[in-house]
């Protein structure tokens, strides 16, 4: 009985270990972690102006949990300016200072194109030189970001008011 004893004392105490170093992992990984592009909740997000390339400016308002052209009394597709809000949670790879790059040489002068979420402005460049990345510029930050998160145009969504 002693050694089964001590046995089980010692799997236990091993046990405890691993989880200590478990939890101190997870704690130092998330203390490591870059972030998302913007501090902002999606869901709080009520006004949306998106710039691509030489293509009209966009601008939308939320009004009444639905999303509205703000130069016009017409409704939008929902999910689509949802998925353009929720860009502002993308998780970033890493972030770098803007001085340590070359506006042009990473696609930002001109950016491909802006985002505007409740007057905080994301600035899309092009590609990263590996992995399916882009160079999102944040105020004096740029992140990388998966390419997935590009904010696309509008393809005539909107919805008739009733």
């Amino acid at each position: 009985m002693r050694r089964a004893a001590r046995r089980q004392w010692t799997l236990t105490a091993v046990v405890a270990v691993l989880l200590a170093a478990v939890w101190w992992q997870i704690r130092s990984d998330r203390a490591s972690a870059p972030g998302t592009l913007l501090p902002l909740e999606p869901g709080h997000i009520t006004r949306v102006t998106l710039a691509i390339g030489h293509a009209p400016t966009e601008h939308y308002m939320k009004h009444d949990g639905h999303w509205w052209q703000a130069d016009a009394s017409t409704r939008v597709d929902d999910r689509r300016l949802d998925d353009l809000v929720r860009i502002a949670s993308a998780p970033v790879r890493s972030w770098q200072p803007a001085s340590r790059y070359d506006p042009s040489a990473i696609g930002l002068a001109p950016p491909r194109a802006e985002l505007h979420l409740d007057g905080q402005t994301l600035r899309f460049g092009g590609m990263t030189a590996i992995g399916q990345n882009m160079y999102v510029q944040v105020g004096e930050r740029i992140g990388i970001v998966s390419l997935r998160y590009m904010p696309r145009p509008a393809q005539n969504t909107s919805i008739q008011a009733q």
